[in-house]
């Protein structure tokens, strides 16, 4: 059976009450389909590798720690909040596109990025990538969608999870060896270069969008981009200021109050940005329960077990790197394994319930970590590698089964966001986390971020890598109890509806 679906003018869904889809053929089906993938390896690899040059542009520009983390915080900010109305636009106007657009406002900040002279310079060009990476991941996904269904669909964002997990795999292997030949520069100009190859291949693409376009619900998108950015800037503010900072704090209540403006927003609109009937699909709920607890399972792990490893276990940053491919390289191969055994006939249901298990069990495993470095963390570190990347085979396909076809952009926007918000807040309350714990035993909060941060250095240092070690395993075995709970109310949500 063929992947695509018919290349008439316009597409009915099967889906009771859904609307026609115009749509055009792409003009080469695989470089088509190579195109969006290409933009699933650029966009991560380069998030991942630009981690590395910080330091190399540290001494090129100068400019505060501040400055410089804003690199970093000024993408994540712009991605987040724009992917669920890039997805939405490109419902509306087309999903080719928003997705060409994505790409042409990616190649522009990143070029900006290579030619920048000052770091403020460097922090918008950084933020205009992020505008164009949520059109790229938004995008993608919606394209994907809309050309594949049924068993050639779920290959399809198989191979997307496996693009995703070499970009973030390689990315700072790519770029410290770019970095340290050329300079941080080249970096960004590569990287530029191969965002170029994935705005000429849109050329080769077919157009799809809805064929009746309502007006843009701005009110929502609004609404909802204040929203997100105001609990994306607090959170990001809360290692540095702590919880109590009246900063943190009216960040996060101008989200609550933005947020409560939202819904308020879509319950009157006729077509709302997300239709909150969707939200209320107990299935579809449960896939976005799936993907959150993906970051639940892994985002705490993947950022600051390198930190401990160096600073409690003294592994070396090139050893450390290396152990962490423990984690990294199982996403190489388990999403086409994983969509395999769904087209195979194995249930989503269970095997994604499995995933939750698996990420249970790492984390609880993983509180074996003690100051002997590499050895016990190995085993755990397969086993949640395992776990994300059978999640990142299955989860976006199950979910877009269960999405009309003209809001398959939205639902791509939808799960994108769901997971850099997520990220963040578990990035944030796992590090929140082991300074409270490693502050209760040692009394002084100062210090415990200093442990924290990977400074246990002093008389008593046996004593502080004894609590930062007790820190970790609390928070792991919380982490390992959410992520089992999570799996019985997923495998829960996604039984199959009753019969009349």
């Amino acid at each position: 059976m063929s992947g695509r679906r018919p290349t008439e003018p316009t597409e009915a869904d099967p889906r009771p009450g859904a609307a026609p889809v115009a749509a055009t053929p792409p003009r080469h089906p695989l470089p088509a389909r190579f195109t969006v993938l290409l933009g699933y390896l650029v966009v991560p690899m380069a998030l991942s590798g630009t981690t590395i040059a910080l330091p190399h542009v540290a001494t090129t520009l100068g400019g505060s720690g501040e400055a410089l983390q804003w690199v970093l915080t000024g993408y994540f900010l712009a991605a987040s909040c724009l992917m669920l109305v890039a997805g939405s636009l490109g419902d509306l106007f087309g999903r080719r596109r928003v997705y060409r657009i994505g790409a042409a406002t990616y190649v522009a900040g990143t070029v900006a990025c290579a030619l920048a002279q000052d770091v403020l310079v460097l922090d918008v060009a950084r933020t205009v990538c992020g505008i164009g990476a949520a059109g790229i991941m938004a995008g993608g996904g919606a394209i994907l969608a809309q050309t594949f269904e049924g068993e050639a669909r779920t290959r399809a964002f198989a191979l997307v999870g496996t693009s995703v997990g070499v970009g973030l795999a390689f990315g700072p292997t790519l770029s410290g060896w770019l970095v340290d030949a050329f300079g941080w520069r080249a970096m960004f100009g590569a990287f530029a270069a191969a965002a170029l190859v994935v705005l000429l291949g849109t050329l080769l693409s077919g157009e799809s969008a809805a064929a009746t376009r309502p007006r843009l619900d701005l009110p929502g998108a609004a609404t909802l981009v204040v929203a997100l950015a105001a609990l994306m800037w607090g959170l990001n503010q809360v290692t540095g200021l702590g919880w109590t900072s009246p900063v943190v704090l009216g960040c996060l209540a101008l989200s609550a109050v933005a947020f409560a403006a939202f819904a308020a927003v879509e319950r009157r609109r006729e077509f709302p940005i997300v239709p909150l009937s969707l939200l209320g699909d107990r299935r579809f709920a449960g896939w976005l329960v799936a993907a959150l607890t993906t970051a639940v399972g892994t985002a705490g792990v993947l950022v600051y077990l390198p930190t401990y490893l160096q600073s409690a276990g003294g592994v070396s940053p090139g050893d450390t790197g290396a152990v962490m491919l423990a984690m990294t390289l199982p996403i190489l191969v388990t999403p086409p394994l994983a969509g395999r055994l769904v087209t195979g006939g194995a249930s989503p249901r269970l095997l994604i319930a499995g995933v939750m298990a698996l990420f249970a069990a790492g984390n609880a495993w993983l509180t074996t970590l003690d100051a002997s470095g590499v050895p016990p963390v190995l085993g755990p570190l397969v086993l949640i590698g395992i776990a994300n990347g059978v999640a990142a085979g299955i989860v976006d396909a199950q979910a877009m089964d269960l999405v009309p076809a003209e809001r398959v952009g939205m639902a791509s926007g939808l799960l994108h966001t769901m997971r850099g918000g997520a990220n963040t807040l578990v990035v944030t309350l796992f590090g929140a986390a082991l300074v409270s714990v490693v502050q209760a035993g040692v009394g002084d909060r100062a210090l415990a971020g200093r442990v924290v941060a990977g400074d246990p250095a002093g008389p008593d240092r046996a004593a502080l890598v004894a609590e930062y070690t007790s820190a970790w395993q609390v928070v792991l075995w919380c982490v390992a109890a959410l992520c089992a709970l999570a799996g019985l109310a997923v495998h829960r949500m996604l039984r199959p509806h009753d019969r009349p």
